[in-house]
């Protein structure tokens, strides 16, 4: 009896290692044919890039991700989709898979282009003055995160560049609401939307003309002194503008402008201080 119960636990055992063994040769198998059918459509992803059907790689990229998502190649094959869709103006999917990208792969090293290339997508969704600018303020936080961040990137490099773009087309709105409040005579609401240029985008070429509406609104409803302090600002950075002799014109030439000595720093921060 002790043998044959010896001998059924060792039949037992060597059944056990068996199936463990032709398992684990049957995961690695699977875990080989993966890896294979990974590389295959990352492949025809690119194929698919070269030859100019952006679309359909992005959707080889995506399948390449799924087929072995616990290898190297996931996080740089949904990059390369969201790319592809960029490439291909699909910005809110390109858009949908960056941030997908920044939650699975938050510790990738290629986190600056990620953040880059959303800005990018947010960047391109420019349509005027006219339209929302909710796309550019996403935009301008993206390429400060990667002035911040990776200061020393050529990344960063081109952010500074589109943010310069980004001020002078945010200011354009400010400009075009003023203008449209001045034609409702809403002077208030007008008045705020100048002071914005003056405060936060002194350096665009908006800033003349907001500080001569500034005079403008305040002659126009009685506030004079005001309007004279709008107009020395002014004539102290713009004597020679066109719209420093539109804001003379506003006092009939009854209004004579001191000559104030310029220094070569600290223009408008320093009348900011009169208001």
């Amino acid at each position: 009896m002790k043998f044959l119960f010896k001998l059924a636990v060792l039949l037992i055992i060597i059944t056990l290692n068996s199936c463990s063994k032709n398992e684990k040769e049957i995961s690695l198998i699977q875990e080989i044919d993966q890896e294979d059918e990974m590389i295959l459509a990352y492949r025809e992803g690119i194929k698919n890039l070269d030859e100019g059907d952006a679309f359909y790689a992005a959707k080889k990229f995506l399948e390449a991700e799924l087929l072995y998502p616990q290898s190297d190649w996931a996080p740089k094959s949904a990059l390369m989709a969201a790319y592809s869709y960029y490439i291909q103006d699909y910005y809110s999917e390109a858009i949908f898979n960056l941030e997908r990208f920044i939650k699975t792969y938050p510790k990738d090293n290629r986190m600056d282009y990620v953040h880059y290339l959303l800005g990018m997508c947010y960047y391109e969704n420019i349509e005027g003055e006219k339209k929302d600018l909710q796309p550019l303020i996403t935009a301008k936080k993206e390429f400060n995160f990667v002035i911040d961040n990776y200061p020393n990137t050529d990344f960063a490099l081109d952010a500074k560049f589109k943010i310069d773009l980004i001020t002078d087309i945010i200011a354009s709105k400010e400009m075009y609401l003023g203008r449209h409040y001045i034609k409702k005579e809403k002077w208030i609401p007008a008045i705020n939307r100048f002071k914005i240029i003056l405060n936060d985008y002194d350096t665009t070429i908006y800033a003349e003309e907001a500080i001569h509406r500034l005079v403008e609104i305040h002659y126009k409803i009685g506030l004079e002194e005001e309007s004279k302090k709008y107009a020395n600002l002014l004539g102290y950075n713009y004597l020679s503008s066109e719209w420093y002799k539109k804001s003379y014109k506003i006092f009939n030439k009854k209004y004579e402008t001191q000559k104030i000595k310029k220094e070569k720093s600290g223009l408008i921060k320093k009348f900011k201080k009169l208001f």
